[in-house]
């Protein structure tokens, strides 16, 4: 095992806040495996990298010696976390939480080493709880600390419903840590007051306290808000490998060295050397975002799926070649009245858009090719000579029909 400092130098890369650090420092010194524990409630089946980044720093836990307890949340999806809600989350089924939970894990799984994790279902021990036990529970919170809480501060003030149910979440978190004797606990940083509550009850009930370890949240593809499959700025974990290698490319050159120490498997001291590349201004962030593109495919898809990547990625968008494996589509090629051909609406109908609005919108900003050749502005309506079977009509850079 590492020494202190050298493991301490890892676990502290990227992260926000580690309350209290002496106590890290300390759990380290005694020389065995800590318990990481992550609590996730699978409220979404499908993962990107923002919520992988607790994920890549519990996977430098495992490489430096401990053990991880990631918390299936079945038990307490069925309340729904309020951290950073400005209204009460609607409430999963019992089949909706499992059914992600499979998903969820799966993709987890291509970050975590296996061997080192342990998956637990909260519901296992909060279902049966009885009302005694809840009592217990509640009673080492009280009210005043719990609306202390940000969100649930601001909704008071505001006026904003809260519903009762929402102020036991905290307290059924807490109990996880309990309950699996976490040494540490990791969450994103609008998370660190069930985390802190977390250490409050594990002292209430005689334990030794967990550490409180929170990540940022990672801005998304467009450099400015979160990641979130809600704003299209996401790299989806199940993307295929010349896509994913695409959106990291196409991320702002300002947000390389956060993908590199948030998402990429680079060692510590190479990300510490981009992030001083950065400062001296001799960072060369195209080539460094190659890197970090093939990178991130080679962790989601295996090693030489980056290469094979960025080698598609060339073709496509450095050499300007249509991909092989285009889609075929068979459209509607009625002509209007002027006899020519709506191709807005064959767009549409391919799927390469969602409306004939948007295709319209594309087709003036320069964004749809025939075969490779750009369209006009307004050239809404085409030849029919234009369209025969086995032309290729692409939209933006990445999508693509061939005409049946």
């Amino acid at each position: 095992m590492l020494s202190v400092d050298e493991q301490l130098k890892i676990i502290t890369s990227g992260t926000m806040q580690i309350v209290p650090m002496g106590e890290l420092r300390r759990k380290l010194e005694k020389g065995t495996p800590l318990n990481i524990k992550l609590g996730v409630d699978p409220t979404s089946p499908d993962l990107h990298l923002g919520h992988a980044v607790p994920l890549r720093k519990m996977r430098q836990f495992q490489d430096i010696g401990h053990d991880v307890t990631l918390i299936i949340g079945n038990g307490t999806a069925l309340i729904g976390d309020p951290s950073g809600r400005d209204s009460t989350r609607p409430p999963l089924t019992e089949g909706q939480v499992e059914a992600n939970a499979q998903t969820y894990v799966a993709q987890a799984m291509k970050v975590l080493d296996p061997q080192r994790t342990k998956i637990v279902h909260n519901g296992d021990w909060l279902k049966p709880l009885d009302l005694a036990k809840m009592l217990e529970l509640m009673s080492k919170f009280n009210v005043a600390r719990i609306l202390e809480r940000e969100d649930f501060h601001t909704r008071y003030a505001n006026g904003q419903s809260i519903a009762l149910h929402e102020f036991i979440y905290p307290v059924l978190q807490a109990y996880d840590s309990v309950v699996i004797k976490a040494d540490v606990e990791m969450g994103g940083n609008d998370q660190i007051f069930n985390l802190l509550a977390g250490r409050d009850l594990m002292r209430a009930m005689g334990m030794e306290p967990q550490v409180a370890l929170t990540m940022p949240l990672l801005v998304g593809t467009d450099g400015i808000r979160k990641m979130s499959k809600s704003y299209g700025n996401y790299v989806g974990l199940t993307d295929e490998p010349t896509d994913m290698f695409g959106k990291v490319m196409s991320i702002t050159d300002e947000l390389v060295p956060m993908y590199f120490r948030l998402c990429s498997t680079v060692p510590v001291d190479e990300v510490d050397a981009i992030d001083a590349a950065y400062a001296n201004k001799t960072a060369d962030p195209y080539h460094l975002k190659r890197q970090l593109a093939a990178n991130i495919v080679d962790l989601y898809h295996g090693a030489g799926a980056g290469a094979q990547a960025e080698a598609a990625f060339d073709g496509l968008f450095k050499k300007h070649e249509i991909p092989e494996d285009v889609p075929e589509f068979k459209a509607d090629l009625t002509l209007n009245d002027d006899g020519r051909v709506y191709l807005a609406k064959v767009l549409a109908d391919a799927g390469l858009v969602r409306s004939a609005g948007e295709a319209r919108r594309m087709i003036d900003q320069g964004s749809v090719k025939i075969d490779g050749r750009r369209l006009a502005a307004k050239s809404y309506n085409v030849e029919p000579s234009l369209l025969s079977a086995k032309t290729v009509l692409q939209v933006g850079k990445r999508k693509f029909v061939r005409l049946a």
